[in-house]
């Protein structure tokens, strides 16, 4: 599973990596250019090496949201929040949302 939020791609994935630091905040994303946020309702959050990942326990669904693309609900698993990166004469940057 695959899916698009803005500048942020999710992929399922099969575990969370080893040595994953939980996160006592939801916030996948803070908007540069509107200060709008990627937030999850509910989960648990985890970082590594500058990543983020995210499960989603058996019993529940959680839903992303942002005030500018519409929520997307997730099935119990574990996610791979990549951030979209794009090219300009300087190199590479984060895509400002």
């Amino acid at each position: 599973m695959m899916v698009r939020q803005g500048d942020l791609l999710i992929v399922k994935i099969e575990k969370l990596p080893e040595a994953c630091v939980p996160q006592k905040h939801r916030v996948l994303a803070e908007g540069e250019a509107t200060g709008h946020m990627h937030e999850l309702d509910s989960g648990e959050l985890y970082e590594k090496d500058g990543t983020l990942y995210f499960r989603v326990l058996d019993d529940q669904k959680i839903t992303l949201t942002h005030q500018e693309h519409g929520p997307i609900t997730f099935e119990p698993g574990v996610y791979k929040v990549i951030r979209q990166r794009e090219y300009e004469p300087r190199g590479w940057r984060r895509v400002a949302d």
